[in-house]
């Protein structure tokens, strides 16, 4: 028998093993305790080792190799369940990762999950099919979309860490997505919708909104201390959020068993107003609301963590004074309350002090649109309204995107809306220049 020779680390070696095979042996890279990991072929055929250590070597070379080693992402259910639990919690927002565990637990996992993830780099049309099943089942394109991006981000990083050495998602075409039209309300609708405000408890909340444009979360987490007296400004600073609770047991599939789903609705069914939800499946964890031990749910104060959205906005004087007017009647709100009143500092609040709820925040937006007569719009659009509003007042891009808390002047297409208002306003301006017998 061949004796074996120690080869220099990181070498590969190839033998003849006891049971009469050529073994060949290659490191292939790193596992996280330091070990090295090693990647081993056997064949009768001394020629056919060689061949495939030589092969190996050269896709270690190449970066063609998952590092450090292919054993932890056997499968791409192993892979994105690893990246959004893992490494996305690192970099980005709470709802944009609740964004990415929809895609990739309801969409992606149980549609190519099992595939082997060194033969799915080089078939991008297995995505492809995914998204078409998607659209058959009824989805919108939005959310077939969503479950791509999602896949491409995931595949980009493990390309970027040497996991694989192809990202199929880049080449996969996904559904297009026609943008919603927009459109903002004009001038008499704002009026009307100013009006109807000022007459009801916290009315100023939507003022601001129109006024400003600031998201619905900003101007919920609006405190006393972001209102600068001296410079009649607001400084945003925090936003509300509505979180998803948290189970803190340790059995979550047994401490929700008694909310499981185990069949599907009857085709009559009345109780569900949108399309109703499947089966919980076997394994479901789910129902952490009820869970006796939940944490990290409800209503969350958070920090704006992107330098645009933290700015600072002056105010216009006419809502300056319907702000301090506010605080006078929150004051005496607060006298009534005495020891029921819960101070946070809030500018907006329930009768109690607490913060508003952003659902009930949206039905207060629907209610006062219909008191004052205004056609259904949502509250976004308020934002919307607010950035067309600067456009007709021709405020430099520079000042809106710092007003609107944009980071990319990209979103001036999303926004600002050409109007009727404009569109006059242009025809007008040709009219003088070309027919102004002047």
């Amino acid at each position: 028998m061949e004796k074996k020779a120690r080869n220099a680390n990181g070498r590969s070696s190839i033998y003849l093993g006891a049971n009469g095979y050529w073994h060949g042996r290659v490191t292939m890279g790193v596992a996280d305790d330091g070990e090295p990991i090693r990647r081993h072929v056997q064949r009768k055929d001394r020629d056919e080792v060689v061949d495939e250590v030589e092969k190996l070597e050269r896709a270690r070379a190449e970066g063609r190799v998952d590092q450090p080693g292919r054993t932890r992402f056997r499968r791409v259910e192993d892979l994105l369940t690893y990246w959004v639990e893992e490494v996305a919690p690192l970099t980005v927002r709470y709802k944009t990762l609740r964004g990415y565990r929809t895609a990739i637990y309801k969409h992606l996992n149980p549609g190519i999950g099992a595939h082997r993830l060194d033969r799915i780099q080089q078939h991008p049309e297995y995505f492809e099919k995914l998204y078409r099943k998607m659209l058959d089942a009824g989805y919108q394109p939005a959310t077939v979309h969503q479950a791509h991006r999602t896949a491409r981000t995931a595949f980009g990083e493990a390309l970027r860490r040497g996991y694989i050495h192809r990202n199929p998602v880049a080449l996969a075409k996904a559904p297009r997505v026609e943008e919603e039209e927009i459109e903002p309300l004009d001038p008499d609708e704002v009026q009307q919708v100013l009006k109807a405000a000022l007459q009801r408890r916290n009315g100023v909340r939507y003022v601001v909104a129109l006024a400003l444009g600031i998201r619905q979360g900003e101007a919920l987490g609006l405190k006393w201390k972001h209102f600068d007296r001296r410079k009649k400004a607001l400084k945003i600073r925090e936003a509300i959020q509505r979180r998803t609770w948290e189970h803190g047991c340790s059995d979550p599939h047994t401490c929700g068993a008694k909310y499981h789903k185990v069949k599907p609705c009857p085709p009559t069914c009345k109780r569900h107003t949108r399309a109703c939800p499947p089966p919980c499946p076997q394994d479901c964890t789910d129902h952490a609301r009820w869970c006796p031990k939940r944490h990290g749910g409800g209503l969350v104060l958070v920090e704006l963590k992107s330098s645009a959205g933290r700015r600072t906005i002056g105010l216009p004087d006419e809502l300056f004074q319907t702000l301090l007017q506010h605080e006078e009647q929150q004051k005496a709100e607060r006298d009534l309350a005495g020891t029921e009143w819960h101070e946070g500092g809030f500018v907006f609040t329930q009768p109690n002090g607490k913060p508003l709820d952003p659902r009930r925040d949206l039905d207060e937006w629907k209610e006062l649109l219909e008191e004052a007569g205004v056609r259904e719009a949502r509250l976004h659009d308020a934002r919307h309204t607010a950035a067309t509003t600067l456009l007709i007042l021709g405020v430099p891009d520079r000042t809106v995107m710092e007003l609107m808390g944009w980071s990319t002047p990209t979103m001036k297409k999303r926004y600002m809306h050409v109007t009727d208002e404009i569109r006059r306003d242009v025809a007008d301006r040709l009219n003088a220049l070309l027919w102004n017998d002047n």
